[in-house]
């Protein structure tokens, strides 16, 4: 795919390169061994489009100032049939260079081209990624934290997609160990209490209190009555305890999919129990010399292995031996698999059964602590962790409203889930504020998200691509229709909020990348700000209905290009582009 940005980076290194390679060539610079011309956008623009260092970087190499350098870069420098109109010295020895119409023109050109391909590329083709995010415990409602986490997996699922990988987005079920007796046993509990009275049995101290729980209780009841009354209690409890699963699993999925999230793939925890392969993994890890047996149970030498690791990384031996490194139990003295177990089994399943290139898990930072045990403890089985297996964590999240804290719904009068703030807000509002940089504790502001001006952000992008295709729509009422950009003259893009505009519109090929190499999908969200705010003045400074016909059409057509840069990005994003508001 056509990105014009890199293009002219490009081009501005291989200039750069070939006027010194001319300047050596008739004495004026000497030969020396000086690496390619590294090029950015500087942060003025007024300087020039693209700026490169390379004077700087190779005075001392060449034994000369930095502008007699690019002086000399200057003097050999061939523009013709480049992107490029001119060249000029600036500061101690930049070399900025300023765009023509040809690269404005190509920006123009890919977009009609390429449609809603535009901003992507093919930098991933051929890797395969998996992306593990919210598995929340099917023991309750969604909270804040998955619905945050939700939007943060989807999006850096399709960011991924956009660079070409092959993305399963996955849902890790976590239907066994400890959390499922505990639900077991307080549903059981509040199943007893309705047969013989609240007072005859008591709840488990540690069982779980939710209304949720007493529901799934009197739901079964209501079906069955008190069939499970004397049947022993390992029937019943696994009874109940599927039978909640079989409510609250098809609600999970609901809900996401009402929150625009589609699974391909729900791994269900117990599977990896069932067919041994749990245990085939800790035997695994035994045969290679990483556990040993303590007090009845089986342990897995974490610290030796995350040492090696840290080691490996440079860490210094007295800084690790700060860090009080513990061991982790694999199997209990009660022949029970603990959790860490069954996570070890399950990535070994990722990467050696399905062969993911690279696996991304999606964590609250809560668990910040369990990420370098995890990746030795994938590296202990010889499939390198520490480079195929990343971890995205994300901070809290804080829901307010009128600058207050909430933590109460006020239709439910329980603490909100994410079928409550859907019931409040908007899905592509709950998607746009979500959608925040992931290392950040974020605010979600209630009152903002529903409010319809320009302080709202998803309000003012969407309102953007409506007020083009408004637009385009009266245009057409006129028999006035958006031209091929073989049909436009671009000399007449002239000022300067039309070009700052097409700026914008090339940046998202590169906001795209950036997004997927930092895990970071918020750089679109940015990014479409920014758009929005780009054509917003270019349409208060640049008339278009009832312009001289040639500026029309030029300016309809730069209109019509960021109708379809903002309808991809916020596609992107899994939020709709409305035609009115």
């Amino acid at each position: 795919m056509i990105n014009m940005v890199q293009n002219a980076k490009n081009q501005a290194a291989e200039l750069t390169m070939a006027a010194y390679q001319a300047a050596v060539a008739d004495g004026t610079l000497p030969q020396a061994e000086v690496k390619t011309a590294p090029v950015e956008i500087p942060k003025d623009t007024s300087n020039g489009d693209f700026t490169t260092t390379f004077s700087l970087m190779a005075s001392k190499a060449l034994h000369q100032a930095p502008r007699n350098i690019a002086q000399a870069l200057l003097d050999h420098m061939k523009l013709e049939g480049t992107y490029f109109a001119s060249a000029e010295i600036a500061g101690p020895g930049f070399l900025n260079f300023r765009l023509n119409d040809s690269w404005y023109e190509g920006v123009c050109s890919a977009v009609e081209t390429e449609g809603a391909a535009f901003g992507t590329n093919d930098s991933l083709k051929g890797k395969k990624y998996e992306v593990e995010f919210v598995s929340a415990n099917p023991t309750g409602p969604m909270h804040m934290g998955n619905a945050r986490g939700g939007v943060l997996g989807d999006t850096l699922s399709s960011v991924l997609e956009a660079c070409g990988a092959d993305v399963t987005r996955e849902f890790y079920i976590n239907d066994a160990g400890h959390q499922i007796e505990k639900f077991a046993l307080s549903i059981e509990a509040r199943y007893l209490q309705i047969i013989k009275g609240e007072d005859a049995v008591p709840f488990p101290e540690d069982g779980y209190q939710g209304v949720d729980i007493t529901e799934l209780a009197q739901a079964y009841y209501d079906q069955n009555g008190d069939k499970l009354l004397n049947v022993s209690e390992k029937e019943r409890q696994d009874t109940l305890a599927q039978f909640g699963l079989s409510v609250n699993l098809p609600k999970m999925k609901s809900d996401l999919e009402r929150y625009k999230i589609n699974y391909d793939v729900w791994f269900s925890e117990s599977t990896l129990h069932e067919t041994g392969f749990v245990a085939d993994t800790v035997n695994l890890l035994t045969q290679r010399g990483w556990t040993y047996e303590k007090d009845g149970a089986l342990w897995l030498k974490t610290a030796e292995i995350m040492r090696k690791n840290m080691l490996k990384a440079g860490k210094k031996p007295e800084e690790i031996d700060k860090l009080d490194l513990k061991d982790d139990v694999l199997r209990r003295a009660n022949g029970f698999y603990t959790y860490f177990a069954g996570d070890i089994a399950y990535h070994r399943n990722k990467f050696e059964v399905r062969g993911f290139d690279k696996v991304i898990n999606i964590w609250g930072a809560d668990h910040h602590g369990h990420v370098a045990r995890l990746k030795g403890a994938v590296d202990a089985l010889g499939l390198n962790g520490s480079e195929r297996l990343d971890v995205v964590l994300m901070q809290l999240v804080k829901l307010l409203r009128d600058g207050e804290v909430v933590r109460m719904s006020k239709r439910t009068g329980k603490a909100i889930s994410l079928s409550d703030l859907l019931d409040e807000v908007s899905v592509d509002a709950a998607r746009w504020y979500f959608n925040a940089k992931p290392d950040t504790q974020m605010e979600f502001d209630l009152g903002l998200a529903v409010r319809e001006d320009s302080e709202n952000p998803i309000y003012y992008v969407e309102y953007a691509h409506a007020r083009i295709c408004s637009l385009l729509r009266a245009m057409a009422e006129e028999g006035v229709t958006v031209p091929k950009q073989a049909d436009v003259d671009m000399s007449l893009l002239s000022g300067e909020t039309e070009k700052a505009l097409i700026k914008q519109i090339a940046q998202f090929c590169e906001e795209v990348k950036v997004a997927a190499r930092d895990y970071d999908p918020s750089h679109i969200n940015r990014y479409l700000q920014e758009l929005a705010a780009c054509f917003h003045r270019f349409y208060n400074a640049c008339r278009i209905k009832g312009e001289e016909p040639k500026v029309q059409a030029a300016r309809l057509k730069l209109a019509d290009d960021a109708r379809v840069v903002l309808k991809n990005g916020l596609k992107l994003i899994g939020v709709d582009a409305p035609e009115k508001m």
